[in-house]
């Protein structure tokens, strides 16, 4: 990042952990790295929720949400956030721009958010004690290749993320072993995840990544995508021992 960053950078952008890897990113490091260039810092703190994670405390300037996934929590709304630390000129100048150009939410998407930060801080607990028993049992199954998560010691972002994460949350990636093919039979024979794209929502979802990507990805083709809800993890656990079967 030190290298990348040059005296013409005017804005530092870090989302952790990152979609669909889950890689973790010191949010304070670079954040020295950022106020140093003279560079405005955000952070994309969508998977991990206010609950799990305050880039605030860490040097963030400015904090983007998509409300469509945890936040908002039902998969029944779509929209996003952008927070910023003080009410400044750059915040009115994102204000007007955002009402300039009709990114404004209905009254009722509005309700459908704060309807699912009522219980956040209760679902988040549940999402990523969920996550990590599913994540410990996928990284000990003989047909996966690789588990990214990470509250797994083994993830390289471990360390770091408990240090600036209250927990790990509910996002989980597995490399089944095998090809694409193999990864796409995995997906279709789920019967308690549902074969869907977005996440955060109490139901569990299950996507091949490269798929909805498209052509010109880099994620691996044996990569499945699984949103961990709010379902029995046991449930959860046999539905994907039997579909990797």
């Amino acid at each position: 990042m030190r290298r990348a960053v040059k005296r013409t950078t005017r804005l530092v952008w870090v989302e952790t952990p990152s979609n669909p890897l889950w890689k973790v990113t010191d949010v304070a490091a670079i954040g020295e790295i950022a106020r140093a260039a003279g560079a405005r810092y955000v952070c994309d703190n969508t998977t991990a929720t206010p609950v799990l994670q305050s880039p605030f405390r860490l040097g963030a300037d400015l904090i983007v949400h998509a409300t469509t996934k945890f936040l908002g929590g039902h998969a029944d709304v779509m929209g996003g956030a952008v927070v910023t630390k003080t009410r400044d000129p750059f915040f009115d100048k994102v204000r007007a721009i955002q009402a300039a150009g009709g990114a404004v939410p209905s009254p009722f998407d509005c309700w459908l958010v704060l309807r699912g930060l009522s219980t956040l801080p209760f679902r988040m607990r549940a999402h990523s004690e969920h996550a990590l028993r599913v994540a410990s049992f996928l990284a000990r199954h003989a047909r996966v290749e690789t588990v990214h998560y990470p509250g797994l010691p083994a993830h390289p972002g471990h360390d770091i993320a408990r240090r600036q994460m209250a927990a790990f949350g509910g996002m989980v990636s597995v490399e089944v072993r095998g090809d694409r093919d193999r990864a796409l039979a995995v997906a279709a024979k789920v019967r308690v995840f549902t074969r869907a794209t977005s996440f955060g929502g109490t139901e569990s979802l299950v996507e091949h990544r490269a798929s909805i990507e498209g052509t010109g990805t880099t994620t691996p083709e044996t990569l499945l995508r699984l949103s961990i809800g709010l379902e029995n993890a046991d449930d959860l656990i046999e539905d994907l021992d039997q579909a990797l079967a």
